[in-house]
């Protein structure tokens, strides 16, 4: 019987032992599955974060880049009065591709180039051609008389134009003297450009209006010249360029110090590849354009991103506002000026990471991207009525000041939510936002700081255009040249000035223009001084 109990404990102890067993191998199992369904939400974060980069990779190289959206207007008519019963009632015809809807006529604007002819100005050339009809040269013209001319007009276009001038000027000589002496005088040359160079201004403007205006690298210029019959070397052409714009070095300087007495900045920068940093390695460099209201840009140069380059620019000179994107240097800029230099950040840079964050959540951002949609509706309406000083700070205050609420709160109801994770797209653009929201309110209180920086934004498209032409810029200096060039370029276009004639003026006047009155060459002044009369090239022919 004892021997039967000692069986017994052994089975028992047994079974305890293996139930042991058994709940360790449970607890084992159970912890390897919580660190399975960690790990497999990590990894579902990271796949759809990634899904989402190839998304936006996509986007750039194939999808459209516009960010419109058709948001309903809901101030239509006059912003500083609620709307009547009739402007709800009536609503706006659309025109969409040109058309007016409900109607089968088509809208063209003023400047529209038809099948039926062409517009152009004065300073176009037009060559008359006279058609004589067969009927008026044979043996019975006499029958016939003419009665009135039609015109058709033809645009033509000839090859690449050269031209060689050649100046015939005399050697004289003193007729003798009673001493039997007398002297050789050598007829001095009309004052040029560039001393000893075979350039005249119209070339050197042509060079830089065909490669920092409409982006022709100078070895497809180098080409031109040599399929219509002109042999020079391709450095003659870089040297002419660089002498060029180096001589409106000054000017660019003086339109840089008006800019900075602007009562608010627009700011940001764009990479360049400048000079080289090893065998088969360019260096990597940036420029930091700066647009001041006067409608002025500024192309600056740095070799690096670094906060530095805006001390450098800003520090001594300039009070007030600096409107940028969200880029940390502008911030911690304005932190070390703190009392002097307000910041005011774009809000198409926040609505920006909304859109990048859109498929994740369409119907959450929905509410924001409408609102925004609608601050933009009372912009173009402030545009449109003229306003500007108190009543367009009035119109902000009484009309967007609630919008901007919503959406500040919109922010913080979503960054409640249990289901967004730190590498969501969508928690990314909340934080994004929220961070800046001191910054995205200064519009409010100042009227003279725009909603965005897009007005910036659109002048430094030709930076990146240029890159895909020229692709870079062997030196430091070439960048810094191109800089200079293409600020006053875009600022011509921004007063609506043609470059070219711009350039052939300054170009010539610059040598004789008093040196403390420099800045009555920047476009802005010289529209009003010089656009009148402008210094032309020797080769230029009124057009009659």
């Amino acid at each position: 019987m004892q021997n039967d109990f000692s069986s017994d404990k052994k089975t028992l102890v047994q079974v305890i032992e293996h139930d042991l067993e058994t709940l360790r191998m449970l607890q084992n199992l159970s912890d390897e599955n919580g660190s399975l369904q960690t790990e497999n939400a990590q990894l579902k974060d990271e796949i759809q974060s990634l899904k989402h980069r190839i998304a936006w990779f996509e986007k750039q190289i194939f999808g459209s880049k516009s960010e419109k959206r058709i948001v309903e207007n809901p101030y239509q008519g006059n912003l500083l009065a609620p709307p009547t019963e009739t402007e709800v009632e009536a609503a706006p015809k659309k025109t969409v591709d040109g058309y007016e809807r409900g109607t089968a006529k088509k809208n063209r604007p003023e400047d529209c180039v038809t099948d039926y002819g062409l517009r152009f100005t004065d300073e176009v050339p037009v060559e008359k051609i006279e058609v004589i009809p067969p009927e008026l040269t044979g043996p019975e013209a006499d029958r016939y008389e003419v009665i009135d001319t039609k015109i058709t007009r033809k645009l033509a276009q000839q090859p690449a134009s050269y031209v060689v001038l050649e100046y015939h000027y005399p050697v004289l000589k003193e007729k003798a003297t009673e001493s039997g002496e007398s002297t050789l005088i050598t007829t001095a040359m009309p004052d040029q450009v560039l001393e000893g160079c075979l350039a005249d201004v119209s070339l050197i403007v042509g060079l830089l209006i065909n490669k920092f205006l409409y982006h022709l690298p100078l070895y497809r210029q180098h080409q031109q010249l040599s399929h219509a019959g002109i042999t020079v070397a391709r450095s003659s052409l870089t040297n002419w360029t660089k002498r060029g714009i180096e001589l409106l070095r000054p000017i660019v300087e003086a339109q840089l110090r008006n800019i900075l007495q602007s009562k608010v900045l627009a700011m940001d920068e764009t990479p360049v590849k400048a000079g080289r940093e090893k065998k088969g390695k360019l260096k990597q460099a940036w420029f930091w354009p700066i647009y001041g209201e006067d409608h002025e840009i500024v192309f600056t140069y740095s070799e690096s991103r670094g906060k530095q380059h805006i001390i450098d620019i800003l520090s001594n000179e300039y009070s007030g506002t600096l409107l940028s994107d969200g880029y940390s240097a502008y911030a911690r800029y304005v932190e070390k000026c703190k009392g002097v230099v307000t910041h005011a950040q774009c809000w198409v840079h926040s609505r920006r990471y909304l859109t990048d964050a859109y498929d994740s959540s369409p119907v959450e951002i929905d509410v924001a991207l409408n609102l925004i949609g609608k601050l933009y509706q009372i912009e173009k309406q402030i545009r449109q009525e003229g306003l500007s000083g108190d009543k367009k700070q009035k119109v902000r205050q009484e009309q967007s000041l609630p919008l901007v609420n919503e959406v500040f709160q919109w922010v913080d109801t979503q960054c409640q939510r249990g289901d967004l994770t730190p590498k969501h797209p969508l928690t990314q653009a909340l934080n994004y936002i929220r961070h800046r929201e001191v910054e995205l309110r200064v519009f409010l209180e100042d009227p003279d700081v725009a909603m965005d920086t897009n007005h910036l934004e659109r002048e430094i498209r030709p930076i990146p255009m240029g890159r895909k032409a020229w692709l870079f810029c062997w030196s430091e200096l070439g960048a810094e040249h191109v800089g200079l060039i293409q600020s006053l370029i875009s600022t011509c276009k921004l007063h609506n000035i043609n470059p070219h004639t711009y350039l052939t003026d300054v170009l010539q006047r610059v040598s004789q223009h008093p040196m403390s009155q420099v800045e009555e060459l920047t476009p802005r002044i010289w529209k009003e001084k010089f656009a009148d009369n402008p210094m032309r090239s020797v080769i230029y022919k009124p057009v009659n």
